[in-house]
């Protein structure tokens, strides 16, 4: 077999709230005790590596902090690397506060290099008015993602970091960059993470619009699972298909599925029931 490593989506594709999807844990576990290379990515910017690793060390995965990748930590080594030691208003949580702090970022009240938008589960219209101003002024705008929505519980939804940038876009009249899926920047840290050639990598997510779009652009192999937010019907929709379809991770298991998914030829729109 030649080397492959795995990017992989977690809600919806491993688990959904507080419970492992089934056939997850064996597979994850699986990789490795194969000692096959894999990153966890999320565009939730939130939770902390280490937060993240806690939940999913509970559900059974055998995991560590190393194994997890977030928009949050995309966002600020990417920001980093453009300028040191800079400056962010920041409207979010501790996720991406932490790894602000982590890259030497200060985060300020006050003329910002960078007005930082994240998740957020409470979120005050000053504090949006206070980042309009400041974009105003001239301080650049950042998303760590744009989902529009997220997923919660019992199928409900709550507005995403998407929306809340579309808000501050319309009054500003300015583009955010973001840096989370489908982005090339988090994808791109992401496979040099793992040591890994375009060829060698391979997505698994379960939204169409992020995982599969963001991997299929930088030319990785993309599985989409019918576990989470984009179900079959809605394939017809894109101009742009996955490299495989399966209609949970659990498939994943089966050696020969398996073998196709990590072997050199691809099948295009392979269903696996």
């Amino acid at each position: 077999m030649k080397k492959k490593g795995f990017l992989i989506d977690m809600d919806g594709v491993i688990y959904k709230g507080h419970e492992p999807i089934p056939g997850a844990v064996e597979f994850i576990n699986g990789l490795r005790a194969k000692g096959l290379p894999f990153l966890f990515l999320t565009n939730n910017s939130q939770r902390t590596s280490r937060d993240v690793c806690y939940k999913l060390n509970k559900m059974g995965f055998k995991v560590n902090e190393g194994d997890i990748f977030t928009c949050a930590m995309a966002t600020a080594r990417y920001l980093a690397s453009r300028k040191e030691h800079g400056t962010a208003y920041v409207i979010g949580e501790g996720g991406l506060l932490t790894e602000l702090h982590n890259v030497g970022y200060s985060i300020v009240d006050d003329q910002p290099d960078y007005v930082i938008i994240g998740e957020g589960r409470t979120i005050m219209l000053e504090s949006v008015d206070k980042a309009l101003n400041m974009i105003m002024k001239g301080s650049k705008l950042i998303a760590t993602n744009l989902d529009p929505n997220c997923p919660v519980s019992d199928g409900k939804y709550r507005a995403g970091c998407g929306a809340l940038v579309a808000m501050l876009e319309c009054a500003a009249g300015v583009k955010a960059f973001s840096v989370g899926k489908p982005s090339p920047v988090m994808m791109r840290m992401a496979r040099k993470a793992l040591q890994l050639t375009t060829d060698e990598t391979v997505m698994i997510g379960d939204t169409m619009g992020t995982d599969i779009l963001g991997a299929g652009s930088m030319g990785f192999t993309t599985v989409l699972t019918l576990t989470g937010v984009t179900q079959e019907q809605d394939l017809d929709h894109f101009g742009y298909t996955p490299d495989f379809i399966i209609r949970s991770i659990k498939d994943l298991l089966d050696e020969t599925l398996f073998s196709r998914v990590t072997g050199a030829t691809i099948q295009k729109n392979i269903y696996f029931s």
